[in-house]
């Protein structure tokens, strides 16, 4: 098995119960494991400001699935709740990024791990380091530090993990 982290995020329809039922289908995806997952926590929409604030999360998944194996299974939840992507940074009621594969350093046209942007995001850092305090990802760096370092970015825990 694979240790593998899943940023969760929604915007649209009641996003708490979106990023709640989404972590529930996490957990029944085939040849993996829900270990454990983030509180909810509010954010300020990035890049295109002019919608409602983001529900967001972080889930450790112990899985068999290959990367692309993964990601394909994460845009299938995506599709499975209705997700539309019409354009970047766009509203949505669910948005699943694969952001860490057990060490895997890899770029490609369909996923690119880790997670480029991973390290900058306030709503991404903070609820990992929730998880994974401590963690030094490689291709990433101390996760604890980092989500200090971006705590000026407004964001609001709403929840405790589970």
């Amino acid at each position: 098995m694979t240790l593998a982290y899943v940023a969760l995020g929604s915007n649209l329809e009641q996003p708490d119960q979106q990023v709640r039922a989404a972590l529930a289908a996490l957990g029944h995806l085939p040849g993996s494991a829900l270990l454990r997952h983030s509180s909810l926590y509010r954010t300020a929409p990035v890049g295109y400001a002019d919608q409602p604030d983001f529900i967001n999360a972080v889930a450790a998944l112990d899985t068999q699935l290959s990367p692309a194996d993964l990601l394909e299974a994460l845009f299938a939840i995506e599709q499975r709740f209705g997700r539309q992507r019409s354009f970047r940074n766009a509203p949505r009621v669910l948005d699943l990024d694969l952001l860490y594969y057990d060490g895997v350093v890899s770029s490609d046209a369909s996923l690119t791990l880790p997670h480029p942007r991973m390290r900058d995001r306030a709503f991404v850092m903070v609820p990992l380091a929730e998880i994974a305090s401590g963690e030094i990802l490689p291709g990433v760096g101390d996760v604890s530090a980092l989500a200090a370092a971006l705590s000026g970015q407004g964001i609001e825990k709403l929840d405790e993990a589970g």
